[in-house]
């Protein structure tokens, strides 16, 4: 029973790495589960080539700004400009949304980010698309987001 909490991935919608758990939502249909650079989980659609992607960090991080660890989110991204800003509450507490156009590699591309800090740890959610689809996928990216929750180890 101990091992069963130190196991790491996603199981019945839970996810655990390094005694931190969190509930998501995956998408389904269409979503492949993907591996995406520092992120916890991350999903491909197989339509269009959206990301969808989430990362909890639990590590002595400071108490940087939400904005800040937004800012950090959009590194290796080039001619970045928010698009839009706007805070709201999830699992409850305060996060950071926001949408900002850029090139990834030169491809233009859209990105919609949430940021959130809880119990010692940040969660940041992303979803990247092609210029011009976010919408295509919002209602997945939705999804992912609202079925948050930040569990009790």
């Amino acid at each position: 029973m101990l091992l069963a909490g130190c196991r790491t991935g996603l199981q019945n919608g839970i996810f655990s790495k390094d005694g931190t758990r969190y509930r998501v939502a995956a998408p389904t249909g269409g979503w492949n589960q993907v591996n995406f650079a520092d992120n916890d989980l991350a999903w491909a659609s197989t339509d269009s080539g959206d990301m969808l992607a989430t990362n909890a960090t639990c590590d002595e991080h400071g108490d940087p700004s939400l904005e800040v660890l937004t800012t950090h989110l959009l590194f290796g991204f080039t001619e970045r400009t928010t698009t839009s800003s706007t805070k709201e509450q999830l699992d409850g507490r305060e996060a950071l949304r926001s949408e900002h156009s850029a090139l990834l590699d030169g491809v233009p591309v859209d990105i919609e980010l949430v940021v959130l800090k809880k119990n010692g740890c940040v969660h940041d959610f992303t979803h990247i698309a092609a210029r011009g689809q976010l919408q295509k996928h919002h209602a997945e990216f939705e999804q992912l987001i609202t079925g948050f929750r930040q569990e009790t180890p």
